[in-house]
Order: C-alpha cells, then sequence, then structure tokens
C-alpha cells in the first residue's frame, strides 16, 4: 500500500472535517459508514480493510 504525503493527509484531514461538520448531527453515522465501505470497495482487500477498522479502534482507547 502506497503511503499519502504529511501535506495531503492534512488536507484530507480538513476536508473530512468539513464534510462532517456540514452534515445534520443524526446523519453523520450514515456518511461515515457510507465512507467506509466506498474506502474498502476502493483498497479491495477485506483483511486490510479489517486491519485498518483495527488500528482505529485503538486510537479510540
Amino acid at each position: 500500500m502506497s503511503t499519502i504525503s504529511i501535506q495531503d493527509l492534512e488536507k484530507v484531514y480538513d476536508y473530512l472535517a468539513e464534510s462532517i461538520d456540514a452534515i445534520p448531527a443524526e446523519k453523520r453515522e450514515l456518511f461515515l459508514v457510507k465512507l467506509a465501505l466506498l474506502s474498502a470497495n476502493q483498497i479491495q482487500d477485506g483483511a486490510t480493510f479489517l486491519q485498518l477498522i483495527n488500528q482505529a479502534k485503538i486510537f479510540e482507547n
């Protein structure tokens, strides 16, 4: 898997944050689930996506 530059990652973070803020609170979870499923489809590797989910869980603890 290729990596994204810090500058591009910051742009992605900013745009994602702005996009989430623009969505009504009751629809944010649905947006994030759709984004996750689109990302999984783009990655085309279920095992890799499951690893990403586990990595995200670590940051939540």
